[in-house]
Parts: C-alpha cells; structure tokens; sequence
C-alpha cells in the first residue's frame, strides 16, 4: 500500500521545484570539480562505467531532496541500491547522477544530471542539467518546459525524409530493416537525457534508441518532452509508466506528434536485428 500522502498543494509543488533546481544546480558545479581531472572509475557488473563524480553527486542530490518533510518520498537513482521500498510511496525522486559517465570520462561534454519528481508512475517535475556547456531544462507538468528560463517547443516536420534525429547512425544501416530509411541526419551525443532535451529545444526534430532504458535514464528528459508539446512512447507505441518493480523499458521513440506517428510506423514490427 502506498505512503498516504494528501495531494501535492501548488505552493509545495513550487517548493518542491525549487528545490530540484538548486539541488541539480549544486550538483552540477560538483561535478564539474571531477570533469576533465581523471576520476577513479570502475566498471559495473551490468558492463556499464561508474566513477567517484557519480557517487558524489548521487549523495549530494540525496541528501538535499529528501530533507525535512520530503523524507516521506521515496528514492530510486542508478547509483543508490534499490530496496524496492520506493514502491510503498505515491511521490518518488528518480535521480542518473550523471547521465553519460562514459563521456563525462572521455571529457566530452555530452553529459547531464537528470532528476525528476514522479507521482504515482508520471513524471510531475524534472531537471536535466549540462553544466559543461551551461544548458539547465526544467520542466512542471501543465507549467511548460525551458531551457535557461526559455519556453521550449519541438520542432514539427511531417515527414521523415530530410529530418534530424539525435541517434547512432549505425542504428539505420540496411542490412537492419526490412526496408531501407529515407535521407536523414544523424547526430550522436551519449547521454539519453541530453538527447530528449534537445528534441525539446527543437535542436534535433527526434531521437530513437532500440536499446533497454531505466527510470532514471528517460523519467526527466519524458517530462521536458511532454510539456514542449511531444510525444515519448516504445517504439511499439506503449506508454512509459515509471516507478514500477521493473524500471526497464524496451526502447525509447520521441518526436513532435506527426512525426512521431511516421517513426512508431516504421520502427514498429519493422526491425530485423
């Protein structure tokens, strides 16, 4: 059974948001102290990299949200041991200290902190934070999206000839699909975050990754979306519910809405490897 928790007042809600962007702020200028001065890293039993700038900032972000009366919300981050007791509350932080550590590593600025403040299994409030090219989202649900205090709005081509999509080139070689793509642009950054924001910002028309996401990859990033007028989905058109026993999800397709329905068109049933 849920946390009985009233619903969430305007004023805490803004409280709640304001705290989330100090919070990721605060974090992003502690890992810039790491970035590009060679953090211990190691290497997961899941294959993926984690190094001392990811821990540091999973407690930082940690301690800062759940404090005070917030110590009633529960906590899942891909850096803090999941005990499943976060499925015993309605509110939820779901926090990727750093989205892109194998980036964040290499000294590539395609990195971001991701967090989000999600309410029974939807994101309510999001931050997605790239303090190396000081580029802050922000999002409230029915409050808009922003980029440094900017309305953001994706950008809507109706087709998917000639459309820029931030996603591996690799990922639409022939020998893939049953039939072949049209001419489009490709444009790759390692963070998923990063990659949903940009389609936010209009700075890409969309983004497609064929690959398992957690909670905490997508659960900031879908809200930014969302409230810049677009949609997220799996490439099989199913809904991303978060906060779940299981917090994978099978693939990630975004875009504006008419493009979006062309991607779920050809992506769905249409893979070959």
């Amino acid at each position: 059974m849920n946390t009985p928790i009233q619903p969430a007042s305007p004023s805490a809600l803004e409280s709640d948001l304001a705290l989330l962007i100090d919070a990721v702020r605060e974090a992003g200028a502690l890992a810039l102290t790491f970035f590009g001065n060679a953090p211990h890293s190691e290497i997961k039993p899941d294959g993926t990299a984690v190094s001392e700038a990811d821990l540091a900032v999973d407690a930082l972000l940690k301690a800062r949200l759940l404090q005070g009366s917030r110590n009633a919300y529960g906590w899942l981050s891909e850096e803090s041991e999941d005990t499943l007791e976060r499925l015993n509350h309605t509110r939820v932080w779901i926090v990727d200290p750093i989205d892109g550590t194998r980036a964040f590593l290499k000294g590539k600025p395609e990195w971001t902190i991701s967090a989000a403040l999600v309410e029974d299994g939807r994101s309510l409030l999001a931050a997605v934070f790239n303090p190396a090219v000081n580029e802050f989202y922000h999002a409230a649900r029915g409050g808009g999206a922003f980029l440094n205090g900017a309305r953001m709005k994706v950008c809507e081509p109706v087709k998917l000839e000639g459309c820029r999509l931030a996603a591996s080139a690799t990922l639409f070689r022939p020998e893939r699909w049953d039939r072949p793509w049209p001419e489009i642009k490709t444009m790759w950054v390692n963070s998923i975050a990063y990659r949903l924001a940009l389609v936010a910002a209009g700075t890409c028309d969309g983004t497609i990754s064929l690959s398992a996401k957690n909670d905490w990859d997508i659960a900031a990033a879908h809200l930014l979306v969302e409230e810049a007028c677009g949609i997220i989905t799996t490439h099989d058109a199913q809904p991303l519910v978060y906060n779940r026993e299981n917090t994978r999800h099978r693939s990630i397709v975004s875009a504006g809405p008419a493009l979006h329905a062309a991607l779920i068109e050809r992506t769905w049933r249409q893979t070959i490897a």
